[in-house]
């Protein structure tokens, strides 16, 4: 069984975009709380590329896989 390698790019893009409205704002989006992204996944997350990067958090944190972006932190 082969599994699909992540896409390096969208792991970037988690530690160095920010979230550009709401409560959070200037908060980078690794950073978000998972009770903020469990009320997106709850309510739906926003349409284009913000959605999918929420989405794709989301999983992460929920799944216990932080530690996936701890390296990437801070380049």
């Amino acid at each position: 069984m082969e599994f699909a390698q992540p896409d390096r790019e969208i792991f970037n893009q988690l530690v160095t975009m920010k979230m550009p409205y709401g409560k959070y704002k200037d908060v980078l989006l690794c950073d978000l709380p998972v009770s903020y992204l469990e009320w997106f996944q709850r309510k739906g997350f926003p349409q284009g590329k913000l959605g999918m990067l929420l989405a794709t958090l989301y999983e992460i944190k929920s799944n216990g896989l932080t530690g996936l972006l701890t390296p990437l932190k801070g380049k």
